[in-house]
C-alpha cells in the first residue's frame, strides 16, 4: 500500500474533532491530498528520467547551436521549450491518468472516502498535487535552458528573459491537459484515458482548422459536429509561443491575461465535470 495514501488516511487533523462544513478545514483536507499526491509523483522514477532526458536534450541543443553560425540562442530556445512542452505532456498524461486509478486498484480510496473527505476535495487535491509536480519540473527544465543560454553566450543573453513568458504559457497548457487527464481517469481505464488525452492535446493545437471545417463543410451535421468540437475542446494553439520566443518576441500582457483567464475557466469546468462523474461512481 502506498505510504502517501496511508498518511492521508491516518492524518488526525483531517478527520478527528473538526467540522467538515468549514471552508478552512476543507482546504486543509485538499492541501493534505495535494501534498501526498506530490510526494507520490516525485517518488515515481519516470519523473527523474524525464528531467534527465530533457537536460540531455538541452546539452544537445548547445552542441547544435555551437556548430551553427550565429544561431546558438535560437536553437537552444526552440529545442529547449519544445522539450519542456513534450516531457511536460508526458508527465501530465502518464501520471495524471493514474492518480485516481491507483487509489482504486490499491483499495486505499475506500478508506480515504470513509473519512469526512468529499469526492470533490479528493479530485481537487489530486489535481493540485500533480500541478505542483509539473511546476517543479517545468521550473527545473526552464532554468536548465536559461543556463544553456548563458553558457553559449559567455555571459548575459536577452533570450534568458524572453523564454519565461513562453514557459508560463506552456505551464498553463499543461494545467489544462492535467485537468483533461483527470477528467478521463474519473470514468475510464488508464490506457484509454492516456490515449484520449493525447488526442485532445493533438487536436487542441488545430482548433483553427476545426473552426474552418465547421464553416466550410457541405453537410449541416458535419458543421454542427466540428463546431461543437471547436467549442468543447481546449484551444491549445493559444499557448504555443515557442517559435516567436525563439525569434526574441514577447507576448503582450493582454494576450497572457486572456490565456490565463481561459485556462482558469476551462480548468474549472473540466474539474467540475470530473467531480460530477466521480461522485456518481459506485465503488462498492
Amino acid at each position: 500500500m502506498s505510504r502517501p495514501s496511508a498518511d492521508l488516511i491516518a492524518a488526525p487533523d483531517l478527520a478527528d474533532n473538526v467540522n467538515p462544513a468549514t471552508t478552512g478545514v476543507a482546504w486543509r483536507r485538499v492541501a493534505a491530498i495535494a501534498r501526498n499526491a506530490f510526494r507520490e509523483a516525485v517518488r515515481d522514477r519516470v519523473l527523474y528520467n524525464l528531467v534527465f532526458f530533457v537536460l540531455l536534450l538541452i546539452a544537445g541543443a548547445i552542441f547544435l547551436g555551437e556548430i551553427s553560425a550565429g544561431q546558438e540562442a535560437k536553437i537552444i530556445v526552440d529545442l529547449g521549450l519544445s522539450a519542456i512542452l513534450l516531457f511536460g505532456v508526458f508527465i501530465a498524461i502518464f501520471v495524471g491518468v493514474g492518480l485516481v486509478y491507483k487509489e482504486i486498484e490499491r483499495r486505499t480510496l475506500y478508506a480515504i472516502l470513509s473519512k469526512p473527505i468529499g469526492r470533490g476535495e479528493f479530485m481537487l487535491g489530486k489535481y493540485l498535487g500533480l500541478c505542483l509536480t509539473l511546476l517543479v519540473n517545468v521550473l527545473v527544465m526552464a532554468i536548465g535552458v536559461s543556463l544553456a543560454l548563458l553558457y553559449v553566450s559567455r555571459g548575459w543573453d536577452p533570450f534568458v528573459l524572453t523564454i519565461w513568458p513562453a514557459v508560463l504559457l506552456i505551464y498553463l497548457e499543461l494545467m489544462i491537459l492535467t485537468g483533461v487527464a483527470l477528467f478521463f481517469s474519473s470514468f475510464s481505464s488508464p490506457a484509454l484515458s492516456a490515449l484520449l488525452t493525447f488526442f485532445i492535446f493533438v487536436i487542441g493545437h488545430f482548433s483553427a482548422d476545426l473552426k474552418n471545417l465547421s464553416t466550410s463543410m457541405g453537410s449541416i451535421s458535419a458543421r454542427w459536429l466540428f463546431g461543437a468540437l471547436y467549442y468543447l475542446l481546449p484551444n491549445l494553439a493559444n499557448y504555443s509561443f515557442i517559435t516567436p520566443a525563439a525569434h526574441g518576441h514577447l507576448p503582450s500582457a493582454g494576450f497572457v491575461l486572456a490565456a490565463l483567464l481561459y485556462a482558469c475557466a476551462y480548468i474549472a469546468v473540466i474539474l467540475a465535470g470530473a467531480t460530477m462523474i466521480f461522485s456518481r461512481r459506485n465503488f462498492k
